[in-house]
């Protein structure tokens, strides 16, 4: 999936007027993350996009999707130019990969990412007190992970500084649930990320963790995704609904599931309105 998606963004950047703006002020190959040999914790590495002029601007890190085996931060340096150009500091962001690393591991990075924005962020433009986090499929799945385990930052000796997150199409929101039923069918693709343990597929399904006092959300999910990605949101906006959460959702008529990050190579897409929306109404 992620090999059609880099050829999908490519063709579309180049029949656009073209990736890079001058207006925009790249610093790239960041790391966020050291080696860690204890922790089983490889190096990791970020790419920021921030609007030239100076500013205190809100900030979005993004983590991309690739069933949680494949991607790379360069392939979204589109999303974090026309994130930049519409006042927002992108924040772009590799993670360990299956099957070298699991989940918790993917977890544990993503985390540590936001970390490191909060107390670096500032220096490029951005402001610390309005973070957001954003993922497309498997980095929708670690980026609501983030949003919604205080634990994670509690572990490090800090505080979650998020102000929302954006979800788009994302998997995995309740990775118990469909494992339990698809572990050995069609599920059992996902296992090696997501270990034979259930119960760290409890701990890595983000519908165990909802409570009051959840930052927002949005989920921007396409009206043709896949048939588990659709159950999964449902039984996620039902445990939303019945604790009243502020967690809206956004169906996209006739949008399948790699369309739904593809949009984002248009700057005048209904992705970006709806992106947009929620950070700047939270500012």
């Amino acid at each position: 999936m992620q090999s059609i998606i880099r050829f999908l963004i490519l063709s579309l950047c180049l029949s656009t007027f073209g990736c890079a703006f001058k207006s925009v002020k790249r610093s790239k190959n960041i790391s966020y993350m050291q080696a860690d040999s204890k922790m089983n914790l490889p190096e990791k590495e970020l790419n920021i996009f921030a609007p030239r002029k100076a500013g205190n601007y809100p900030v979005l890190i993004f983590y991309y999707g690739g069933s949680w085996k494949s991607g790379k931060k360069e392939t979204y340096s589109f999303l974090g130019n026309r994130l930049a150009r519409r006042g927002v500091v992108a924040v772009i962001v590799d993670y360990p990969l299956n099957p070298e690393y699991q989940v918790p591991t993917m977890e544990i990075a993503a985390t540590k990412a936001v970390i490191w924005t909060a107390e670096n962020i500032q220096e490029y433009g951005g402001n610390p007190d309005q973070i957001f986090v954003s993922g497309h499929s498997a980095g929708g799945h670690l980026a609501s992970l983030v949003a919604v385990k205080d634990s994670n930052f509690e572990k490090l000796g800090k505080e979650n500084p998020l102000k929302g997150a954006i979800l788009m199409d994302p998997a995995g929101l309740d990775m118990y649930g469909y494992l339990m039923e698809t572990s050995e069918g069609e599920g059992k693709k996902y296992t090696n990320a997501f270990t034979q343990d259930p119960e760290i597929w409890k701990q890595s399904s983000p519908i165990f963790f909802l409570d009051q006092g959840q930052i927002p959300m949005l989920i921007l999910e396409g009206e043709e995704t896949y048939p588990s990605i659709r159950a999964g949101r449902e039984r996620f906006m039902k445990v939303v609904e019945e604790k009243n959460l502020d967690i809206k959702l956004e169906i996209y008529p006739k949008k399948k599931h790699i369309p739904m990050i593809t949009q984002f190579v248009w700057t005048w897409s209904r992705g970006y309105d709806d992106l947009l929306g929620f950070i700047m109404k939270r500012k």
